[in-house]
């Protein structure tokens, strides 16, 4: 049975294809006689193959002079016996078997290329493909004019799939035998299209149609789509970088896209937009690659702003052009990240490191606060950057200082770090509205305290760096009482000045907080009318500022006694003083102040302006012309020896005193001339001028100490604690109101001094 089966089905496949082969032989013969036909399509596909044959193009003797008309017919005829896909198929595989010649032409100019960088070899390159391209293609033409009338749109059609077959399989093995270096010799040769000669008139390549024309037959413009855009991109960044880098008076977006239109659309037109049809069809074509080169121009800009961003910001104002630039770039490209962390990057290596003065890292702040407003006006960006700035400017003792001599008005120009701002009450975070019409969600990068946060003048921005603004409050005590102290009797413009800085102060943190200011100008006011009124009664020569001390920052003290006639002076005032008001009880201040004096000598007149320890030690010399530096340090109280030494080289230099040996010092009545004297020198270090009033830290840092004796018994009796529950028990002491920073920085202090240790965040006894 099986057997059976098997011989039935061989009869079925013979007597199938028997007939196949009849059918297929019937086509070919087309139904002549004998073998008639069978002949005239074999001699059809000779010719066929014969017009078709890829040759070597480097023989002189390659081409074959034909008739178009008969090569035409036999390929109508193929065609016709529907074997036109097997001469297809023939063509390709004799464009495979013979494509070793391009290759060993394309290496040949690639290594030429190499060695000359030369981009005219790598042109000659690309038109000798197109002529082997052009030579090996099949002449589509022989159908279309063998064709007969009436079927030449079915003609054409076939030559186009011919011809798209051809050239699909000749770029297959072109790119699958270019070398790795034929993208870099291609890119060579794009850019010489773009740039221009000496001249700058004249491209180097000649960039006109047909040259794209080659790059579209054999492909190279659809390969290498992103090489053409990085050429086009690499011009944009160093026109970009040779023109715009350190610009920033001026914005230069607009000057960018009329540079793009005057030198880029040309090319750009040619590569991208060649085959248009009229205006509007190029229009339609350049639309999205135009898009592309223009979010270039703004990605460029963008990085290019990005890393001169620090130094943007120093130059504000004179840099508008440039906030105006990153501003509208950061519309269209993501690039606030990048930005902020530049920024961060460049704040913490050039600005927050103890080599940077206090008012210099303020002055930056305030510049950056106003530059970052103008790039993004919701305050994001501001928001991320400020933080670590806040931060660090929080850990510096005088930052609060400075900021006070800004707000009142420092005399060394301080006052241009709030320039401008205009005077309004401290900003207060507000709670979000909901049914406020303008009511406007966070931004999507917005960090959880943003809102909190959110930044609104500056004066506002600097206070808020800190808790409270009771530590600014208590400066302004301390920096007021050291002007004030300062003024002289006579200089009523200064006082009026500082009464205008209280007022302008009173609207920034209102009136309750600045009633021990307003005492204090009392004070001065006070003053003159009793030093006019003692004057009147008794004349001196002395013009003492009273004041209030329960009012008035703690003042640095001395022991200072002054010797001689200003003692007796000092007496005098004081007793025409009680007599005014009895009540009440001069306590001199004999270190603060300044004494005019007229020293005359044997030959000579001294005239000088100098402090107090100065003039108590010249008054020494009165009595005697010769004293040793521990006389004259018992003669006027307990006096540092280095400060000592700086007043009576005040003397020494004026020529009134002179150092015979070492600590011991000698009145000149008669002035001695100068001339050079060996002896060895002495290294003076100079003390700073004691402050009339004690600095916030320093004041901050007495409290301290006297709660030391609570923390001591609380860790001695409580064992180790957390600085919270140090802080919450501290409250309960009577007067404390210290932060928690504060009290931190306090135990850190306690801690380098071997007085606590602290582990795991817990604090005890050493």
């Amino acid at each position: 049975m099986p057997l059976s089966n098997h011989t039935g089905l061989n009869d079925a496949l013979r007597s199938q294809t028997s007939i196949k082969w009849q059918e297929c032989f019937n086509r070919i013969n087309r139904g002549q006689n004998n073998l008639a036909g069978l002949k005239e399509f074999s001699e059809a596909w000779n010719l066929a193959t014969e017009a078709w044959q890829p040759r070597n193009i480097n023989d002189p003797n390659w081409r074959r002079d034909l008739n178009k008309v008969e090569v035409g017919k036999a390929i109508l005829l193929i065609s016709t016996c529907r074997r036109l896909p097997g001469l297809l198929e023939w063509l390709l595989d004799a464009v495979r078997d013979n494509f070793h010649l391009i290759i060993a032409e394309v290496d040949v100019y690639i290594a030429h290329f190499e060695e000359t960088q030369d981009p005219l070899v790598v042109l000659q390159l690309v038109n000798r493909v197109r002529e082997w391209f052009n030579a090996w293609s099949p002449l589509t033409e022989y159908i279309t004019s063998a064709w007969p009338a009436g079927t030449s749109s079915s003609g054409v059609g076939l030559s186009h799939t011919i011809l798209s077959q051809y050239t699909a399989v000749f770029q297959r093995h072109l790119f699958a035998s270019l070398p790795p270096a034929f993208a870099a010799a291609f890119k060579a040769l794009i850019s010489a299209t773009l740039r221009r000669d000496d001249s700058g008139l004249i491209p180097l390549i000649p960039h006109h149609k047909p040259l794209w024309d080659a790059f579209e037959i054999i492909g190279l413009t659809d390969r290498y789509e992103s090489v053409i855009a990085a050429v086009g991109y690499e011009r944009i960044e160093e026109h970009i970088l040779a023109s715009c880098a350190g610009e920033w008076v001026e914005t230069q977006m607009d000057k960018l896209r009329a540079w793009m239109t005057e030198v880029l659309i040309e090319w750009l037109l040619l590569t991208y937009a060649r085959n248009a049809v009229g205006q509007d069809n190029a229009r339609a074509m350049m639309q999205g690659v135009a898009s592309r080169f223009d979010f270039h121009i703004n990605k460029v800009v963008c990085d290019l702003r990005t890393r001169e961003i620090f130094d943007i910001i120093i130059a504000y104002p004179d840099s508008m052009g440039a906030l105006h630039d990153i501003r509208h770039c950061l519309q269209r490209v993501d690039g606030r990240e990048p930005l902020v962390a530049a920024l961060r990057k460049a704040n913490r290596k050039r600005l927050l490191h103890p080599g940077a003065d206090t008012t210099l890292i303020l002055a930056q702040y305030v510049a950056t606060i106003r530059c970052l407003r103008i790039i993004d006006p919701p305050g994001v960006l501001l928001f991320k950057v400020a933080d670590p700035i806040r931060r660090y400017l929080r850990e510096r003792p005088d930052t609060i200082r400075c900021i006070v001599a800004n707000l009142v008005g420092d005399e060394d120009g301080g006052d241009t770090l709030v320039e401008n701002e205009p005077v309004q009450p401290l900003h207060q975070v507000e709670v979000d509205d909901y049914l406020d019409s303008t009511w406007e969600p966070e931004p999507n990068d917005a960090g959880p305290d943003f809102r909190a946060n959110k930044p609104s003048d500056v004066i506002s921005t600097l206070v808020s760096i800190y808790d409270s603004k009771d530590l600014f409050v208590k400066e302004l005590q301390v920096l007021l009482a050291q002007r004030l102290l300062a003024i002289n009797n006579d200089d009523n413009e200064r006082l009026d000045k500082e009464r205008r800085n209280i007022e302008i102060l009173k609207i920034r943190f209102g009136e309750a907080p600045l009633q021990v200011c307003e005492v204090m100008m009392k004070d001065m006011s006070d003053s003159r009318r009793t030093d006019v009124h003692v004057q009147s009664q008794k004349d001196s020569v002395v013009h003492p500022t009273i004041i209030s001390t329960n009012f008035w920052p703690p003042l640095e003290s001395s022991d200072i006694v002054m010797p001689g006639q200003f003692k007796q002076m000092q007496e005098s005032y004081s007793k025409e003083f009680c007599v005014f008001k009895p009540d009440k009880k001069l306590k001199w201040l004999p270190h603060l102040g300044t004494i005019d004096m007229v020293l005359e000598l044997e030959d000579r007149k001294v005239e000088a302006k100098v402090p107090p320890l100065e003039a108590a030690f010249i008054e020494l010399f009165s009595t005697k012309e010769v004293w040793t530096m521990d006389e004259l340090v018992a003669g006027v109280g307990n006096v540092d020896r280095i400060a000592a030494l700086k007043a009576l080289t005040t003397w020494v230099d004026l020529g009134v005193l002179k150092e015979d040996t070492e600590n011991t010092f000698r009145l000149l009545e008669v002035a001695e001339e100068k001339v050079t004297l060996e002896r060895e020198p002495r290294t003076v270090i100079a003390a700073e001028e004691p402050a009339p009033a004690s600095s916030l830290h320093q004041q901050q840092a007495e409290q301290m100490r006297v709660y030391w004796k609570f923390i001591e018994g609380m860790l001695t009796n409580l064992g180790s604690l957390s600085l919270d529950r140090i802080q919450n028990m501290l409250k309960f002491a009577p007067g404390y109101d210290q932060t928690i920073d504060q009290l931190a920085a306090f135990m850190d202090a306690a801690r380098r001094e071997g007085m606590v240790v602290e582990r795991d965040g817990h604090w005890k006894i050493a």
